[in-house]
């Protein structure tokens, strides 16, 4: 394995929210076919999660428009293309992609709305969008812990499933799925904090913690809430934008 495919694993795969969230994501994917498909990871950082859907036999792209990261994404023994660019301004023509997929961070743009805008713009009638974003529906209870996060992260609001399911029925999509991570309180409590204080690995630090969190959620998969949400939705076919 090259260092640099090390490196990548380690950071998005040895990682207490990540791991579970970036396969419940791509699973959705493959359930919903990929071989063939093109497809865009928005904001994906250094594309290791579109590298991740090649092995699926997609046609995968990664967006983003740190420099850094894309550089780091192009030493990946199986790099996807990489794209310099805006999330709220997609440089791709409309209908380009089958499959979407944005990985906690609509909650970080400062127009989210404009963001699933250019999201159904690009999404063939008929394609498939993955999600997640930051929903910390407990965040009352820790204001301080939520405003230190929001601070950090430069988090500009958080989103429900109903939220999501709402924005992108506006936007033509329908929702097929939903679901919550890090359901039980003391769990979102633990995310807030390690993003709070957790300092720059804090959440890889925290991956042992991984086994005890997903036990916590099955057991409270019942829970109307959570710290991430993830949507799978489906563009209709004579959908607009």
């Amino acid at each position: 394995m090259k260092k640099a495919d090390a490196i990548a694993l380690a950071g998005h795969e040895v990682h207490v929210c990540r791991y579970r969230e970036a396969h419940t994501l791509l699973r959705w994917l493959t359930e919903s076919g990929l071989s063939g498909r093109t497809l865009l990871d928005i904001a994906g950082g250094d594309g290791y999660w579109a590298a991740r859907a090649r092995r699926h036999g997609a046609r995968a792209v990664a967006l983003d428009l740190d420099e850094g990261k894309l550089t780091r994404g192009s030493r990946l023994s199986e790099a996807p293309g990489l794209v310099r660019g805006d999330a709220l301004r997609l440089p791709f023509p409309d209908a380009s992609f089958d499959r979407l997929i944005s990985i906690c961070a609509i909650e970080h743009f400062d127009d989210g709305g404009r963001a699933l805008d250019e999201m159904a713009r690009v999404l063939k009638p008929g394609g498939h969008l993955v999600m997640s974003a930051d929903a910390l529906t407990e965040k009352e209870r820790w204001p301080h812990l939520y405003k230190a996060h929001c601070e950090r992260y430069h988090v500009q609001r958080t989103y429900t499933d109903a939220d999501l399911t709402a924005l992108l029925e506006d936007r033509g999509l329908d929702t097929i799925a939903t679901s919550y991570q890090f359901r039980a309180k003391w769990a979102q409590r633990l995310y807030l904090s390690l993003s709070a204080y957790g300092g720059r690995f804090g959440f890889n630090l925290a991956a042992p913690a991984l086994p005890f969190v997903a036990a916590a959620d099955r057991q409270a998969r019942n829970a109307a809430g959570g710290a991430i949400v993830l949507v799978h939705a489906r563009r209709g076919r004579m959908s607009a934008c």
